[in-house]
């Protein structure tokens, strides 16, 4: 046994010894002053044997150490894990935008898959999966012990195959089952419409790498319309992405000044990013919406907006997610994903745990068609006998014809409370800037 010890002593030591870290096409080897933990590397070998000579059934060399990895990057924090070569390839394939699944983004909580975001247009949004959602089954498999990686494996599959995902929902007395088919996601990053003659709306779902041209191609697109007095942009529900699309998004109604910042322990995770010249709306005014399901890069843009007071912010605290995560590629093929920096807003605010606090604080809320109706009241035009108007009564011709009139912002009170309040957000700012030119 003793042997046997020293023989795996010096087997993990000399794996330890040689350890390297490679980061893009570079190696680094541990710094003069990092100090080697001799014992607690004997305790983990004295473990390490041991469940070789001892454990009930046969475990392979590679299967522990990889999970011993997988141990020391998940105690980190949240975010950070190891990747084998296998769920590397399969981030590659998800960061093109398109792959099997759900159409969800997660992270962990307390042992269980947590929802950060549905994506707009997927399964799991059609399904009615919601953020903060907390996920206990995935079939008939219990998420408690599985690793995230491990879950989100599960969820993703062959297009038109089913899963059943058991979720506890804060307010639900009991847990809720879903049962949703995969289907190939798409994400398409950039939406947008006009809400009324002169107010743009603008949906971002998730930060790519195109997300900053797909913007500015869809102010462009709204002004050929008509010149725009201001624009609504979205940010609810967004899990994130691509730091620089965050960058070039705040970048796009920002003239100049620092847009965010990062720091970390390396110099190469510290960065700060400034903004070029220019500013996409031409001054008119911003409303940003965010929510619970708004996390880092969306963070990031409403952090920087509120700072330079370019935007106003409505909605609900955001998730607040303020680190950076970098995946660094290892010499064998599989990599981890580290956190590697805290990035904070041009005024020195940090959002980890703490997330961006709205200007103004809205929750949703759904007005019914009878409420909307009801709102309206009884005027004196309802009256038997009442008096004409002299400068003319069309008010039945109106009437007739309002369904025809309607603009699509009719419905939001019924629809999408939230945006229909940054509507009525942007027409004040309008009657403001008209008043103060007069």
């Amino acid at each position: 046994m003793l042997k046997q010890l020293r023989k795996s002593t010096g087997f993990i030591t000399g794996i330890v010894l040689g350890v390297t870290i490679a980061i893009g096409h570079s190696v680094y080897a541990l710094k003069e002053d990092q100090q080697i933990p001799f014992e607690d590397l004997q305790a983990f070998t004295e473990v390490f044997s041991r469940v070789k000579s001892d454990y009930v059934e046969g475990v392979d060399d590679k299967k522990l150490i990889e999970d011993a990895i997988r141990g020391m990057l998940g105690g980190l924090d949240p975010h950070s894990a190891y990747l084998n070569t296998s769920e590397f390839s399969d981030l590659k394939i998800g960061t093109t935008g398109q792959f099997g699944g759900l159409g969800i983004e997660v992270g962990m909580e307390n042992g269980f898959v947590k929802v950060i975001s549905p994506i707009d247009d997927t399964p799991a949004s059609r399904a009615g999966i919601q953020a903060s959602d907390l996920i206990i089954k995935l079939d008939e498999k219990a998420v408690k012990g599985m690793t995230l990686n491990d879950a989100v494996k599960v969820m993703r599959g062959e297009p038109n195959t089913d899963i059943v995902l058991t979720i506890v929902r804060e307010g639900e007395p009991k847990p809720l089952v879903f049962t949703i088919t995969r289907e190939i996601i798409r994400v398409k990053s950039v939406k947008n419409r006009m809400l009324e003659p002169g107010f743009g709306y603008v949906r971002i779902t998730n930060f790519q790498s195109r997300t900053t041209a797909d913007l500015l191609k869809a102010i462009s697109d709204l002004q050929k319309e008509q010149a725009l007095e201001g624009m609504v942009l979205d940010l609810r529900n967004n899990p994130g992405g691509v730091l620089n699309g965050a960058v070039g998004v705040s970048d796009a109604f920002i003239d100049d000044g620092l847009i965010v910042y990062t720091e970390g322990r390396i110099d190469d995770s510290s960065h700060r990013y400034v903004a070029t010249p220019g500013d996409s709306l031409n001054g008119a005014p911003l409303v940003i919406l965010i929510n619970g399901g708004s996390a880092s890069a969306s963070e990031i843009v409403a952090g920087a907006m509120q700072d330079h007071k370019r935007a106003i912010i409505v909605g609900t605290k955001s998730f607040g997610k303020g680190s950076v995560q970098t995946i660094q590629e290892l010499q064998n093929g599989s990599a981890v994903k580290l956190t590697t920096a805290r990035y904070f807003t041009p005024n020195g605010r940090s959002i980890q745990a703490k997330g961006i606090e709205p200007d103004i604080e809205l929750s949703t809320l759904k007005i019914s068609s009878d409420a909307q109706k009801s709102r309206h009241g009884f005027s004196e035009n309802d009256l038997d006998g009442r008096l004409s108007n002299p400068n003319g009564d069309d008010s039945d011709k109106s009437a007739d014809n309002a369904d025809d009139k309607k603009p699509e912002s009719a419905n939001l009170p019924e629809t999408d409370f939230q945006l229909f309040e940054a509507l009525n957000l942007l027409k004040g700012l309008r009657i403001m800037s008209q008043l103060q030119n007069s």
